[in-house]
């Protein structure tokens, strides 16, 4: 039998791959471009800019926006940054200790708290003082809020300590023993402190969870100077009947946490870098 001719071969089995890979962009960036016409033909623009960017809305916003909503996320962010950071830093010793129910204690805190969703967390805050006649959270609304967040934050910034620890070699705890150090001297002086400058790019990215965690505040039932941003933007959409408030309110979170992924990512190329 006489042997087929090489033009039978599929025209696309002939293409070398550095040609398939130029076709196949090709057609994502085809496909891009019509989804973008698509959008821009379908979308109603003016009723776009009349619900969600209305200039005298923004306006209205914005003074108190700033002055009382991002000042109060802040407070809220950093105060809740703050309980975690040193609680995570405890959970974290206590998961690595030797004394088995300090480790037990530990490792259900951080289970409770990573499996729970934050928005619970935040509900049950609200019936601290149904559940504990008399007991009130130090510092108000604020306590109340930088205490949700800490609690939740704290169960997964002891598993960055954690790693972070665990990441410092056993020699360097050896070569403090062998000075004559204690073994708390030792954690406090000499590995704690290199665990700390290791788990900064990821502790930035849990400042930044946190900062976005805030708006659960609003589950408080918080207002007036205690709102932060979400609850900043809802109450204002709801009284203009208007989205735009809490266009601008995203922003404003924008504006904040892009700024902190940028350095986080830049911390996390540093020390990549250094390995």
């Amino acid at each position: 039998m006489a042997d087929l001719p090489k033009t039978a071969e599929p025209a696309r089995a002939r293409l070398s791959p550095r040609k398939k890979q130029q076709i196949s962009r090709g057609v994502q960036y085809a496909l891009l471009v019509v989804a973008l016409v698509a959008v821009v033909l379908y979308a109603d623009w003016g009723s776009l800019a009349q619900n969600f960017a209305k200039p005298d809305v923004a306006e209205h916003a914005l003074p108190e926006l700033f002055t009382v909503a991002l000042r109060n996320t802040i407070i809220y962010a950093v105060g809740g940054f703050v309980f975690a950071f040193v609680l995570g830093l405890l959970l974290a010793l206590m998961r690595l200790s030797q004394v088995r129910p300090y480790r037990w204690i530990a490792v259900v805190y951080i289970e409770i708290f990573r499996g729970l969703p934050a928005l619970l967390i935040f509900l049950m805050i609200t019936f601290l003082p149904l559940a504990l006649p008399g007991f009130q959270v130090p510092f108000g609304t604020y306590g109340q809020g930088i205490l949700g967040l800490g609690l939740v934050g704290a169960a997964y910034q002891a598993e960055v300590f954690r790693a972070g620890l665990q990441a410092v070699p056993k020699g360097q705890t050896e070569a403090a023993r062998s000075l004559g150090m204690s073994a708390t001297r030792a954690q406090v002086t000499v590995i704690i402190p290199q665990a700390i400058r290791m788990v900064i790019p990821p502790t930035t990215n849990q400042f930044v969870a946190l900062l976005k965690d805030s708006s659960l505040v609003l589950f408080l039932g918080v207002s007036g100077e205690y709102v932060e941003l979400a609850k900043f933007g809802n109450d204002l959409a709801s009284q203009y009947a208007n989205a735009t408030p809490i266009m601008v309110a995203g922003v404003t979170y924008l504006i904040v946490t892009i700024p902190l992924g940028y350095l986080a990512s830049r911390l996390e190329g540093r020390k990549g870098r250094k390995r």
